[in-house]
């Protein structure tokens, strides 16, 4: 260390101070811009000529439809039965279920998910759902105006996605109440 006079020696500590402080200010800066949203992971898959999404959660598995058992004289939203991992599930139509909205394919995949209940069950869809993002917000938001099963929630990019509640969907379902929008 070199021994310096008292004045140059409180420059360069005045130096150093001001050169600590401005690196703290950038990465204050930083630190804002950087500090991200907390998000909802959603399965988002199309239904009809709108995009429709699951929680991410909710999930299970996505089958083949083909694995479908019809049943007979069942009801219209009733696609068949199927076994998964031992159990036999309900094969239902997510279509019908919505309140008649329609494929703009056949559907070629059944996604197992948790009613909300802790029942499994199957739903029909056109494709495998493609895992993504809403804000975390934004689904909340949504939550409290929605008053039925599906709530709309735009996406950063101001999509449109309709979240569907799989609780509030079999809640309305098995007490009568009508599932539409």
């Amino acid at each position: 260390m070199k021994i310096l006079p008292r004045s140059m020696e409180e420059a360069q500590e005045q130096e150093a101070v001001e050169l600590l402080e401005r690196r703290a200010s950038r990465l204050r800066e930083q630190a804002e811009t950087t500090v991200e949203e907390a998000v909802h992971w959603i399965a988002e898959f199309p239904l009809g000529e709108e995009r429709y999404a699951l929680s991410l959660e909710m999930l299970r598995a996505a089958l083949p439809l083909r694995m479908v058992t019809p049943v007979p004289l069942s009801s219209p939203h009733v696609v068949g039965v199927l076994r998964f991992q031992g159990q036999v599930l309900s094969a239902l139509s997510l279509a019908s279920m919505l309140g008649g909205h329609g494929w703009r394919q056949d559907p070629a995949v059944l996604l197992v998910v948790d009613r909300g209940d802790g029942e499994l069950c199957a739903l029909d869809c056109e494709a495998i759902p493609r895992p993504t993002t809403l804000p975390a917000s934004a689904v909340e938001a949504a939550r409290v105006r929605a008053e039925g099963p599906v709530m709309e929630v735009f996406t950063q990019d101001r999509q449109l996605i309709h979240l569907i509640d799989l609780k509030r969907l079999f809640t309305t379902r098995s007490t009568g109440g009508r599932n539409a929008r």
